[in-house]
């Protein structure tokens, strides 16, 4: 399983930084003009983002007036309910689905724990049972193939990797063809994160995309972004540009407890369309846990 670990203590941070305000907004005696003003201001500072935020509070005031609530208070319990609601996505995770073989495609700038997440969600379906491939297809940064073949050793992933500088594509076709003749469950493809704003560098990815649906069908079964959450509204923008080359279905999101802005959570759902499904916290190989919308929420606001 999953190690666990507490969202209270990962949101330390960011509900130090943003209920150490609200509390104060939702002690007050009225809900008035410069109610709702603060609580937008607060929001946007999370790193909710301007567009998200508007919309929740728009949607927390209608609540209000219809539900005719008249204390601070009681739109706190109104703004819990609209935060979850954003982030809840009851899609089923392809890669718990039983298939001949599922493929993942992991992607993300230098720098966003891509490498190291790859690794850890390795080491969990190994500790499930599962034979896991790592695909080295950063092939452009020599260490990342290094730093991969590392991480196979520590957890027990094959992985399956060509010279630095090679072809991307070979190195997949190769990964994919090896995990189907052992009868592998798992294929996770750890691709470039240099260069996110370069055309090339989206037409590689598509590439890699095409290799892998031809060898096995409706592959990659999943598209999984790696995003720095200490980098906030900045992550959301390196999403936007890979979201159409890439197919972006989940967001794997960390550093989170590292930041005091862990409003961009809610950016992330609302403006990519897509789900967090991952939380990494930490350096090692168990320091990864599914996202669960309930326990965020209540992460956030416990006293």
């Amino acid at each position: 399983m999953f190690k666990r670990f507490s969202f209270k203590d990962t949101l330390a941070k960011t509900r130090g930084s943003l209920m150490g305000q609200l509390s104060g907004l939702f002690a007050g005696s009225e809900i008035d003009d410069e109610f709702w003003d603060d609580l937008e201001a607060i929001l946007i500072q999370s790193d909710m983002g301007v567009d998200t935020t508007l919309e929740v509070v728009e949607q927390v005031r209608e609540r209000v007036r219809a539900e005719r609530v008249k204390h601070p208070d009681g739109a706190k319990a109104l703004l819990k309910d609209e935060l979850k609601k954003l982030i809840v996505d009851n899609t089923p995770l392809q890669l718990d689905k039983k298939r001949l073989l599922t493929v993942v495609m992991m992607v993300g700038v230098n720098g966003s724990g891509k490498t190291t997440t790859t690794a850890k969600m390795a080491n969990h379906y190994i500790k499930q049972g599962k034979k896991v491939t790592l695909a080295a297809a950063d092939t452009f940064r020599a260490a990342a193939i290094e730093q991969l073949q590392e991480w196979g050793r520590r957890c027990g992933a094959t992985v399956i990797a060509h010279q630095p500088g090679s072809d991307p594509g070979a190195v997949v076709y190769d990964a994919l063809k090896s995990s189907l003749a052992r009868k592998a469950d798992l294929v996770l493809i750890d691709t470039a994160g240099r260069l996110h704003t370069k055309f090339n560098l989206m037409r590689e990815l598509e590439k890699l995309y095409s290799v892998a649906g031809k060898q096995v069908h409706q592959a990659p079964h999943e598209s999984l972004l790696v995003l720095d959450a200490t980098t906030g509204q900045n992550a959301l923008s390196q999403a936007k540009h890979f979201q159409d080359a890439a197919k972006i279905t989940g967001v794997v999101l960390t550093k989170l407890d590292g930041t005091a802005k862990g409003g961009v959570v809610f950016a992330i759902r609302r403006e990519l369309g897509v789900p967090v499904r991952f939380i990494g916290t930490g350096e090692g190989l168990d320091d990864i846990q599914p996202f669960d919308a309930d326990a965020f929420i209540e992460g956030l606001f416990v006293e």
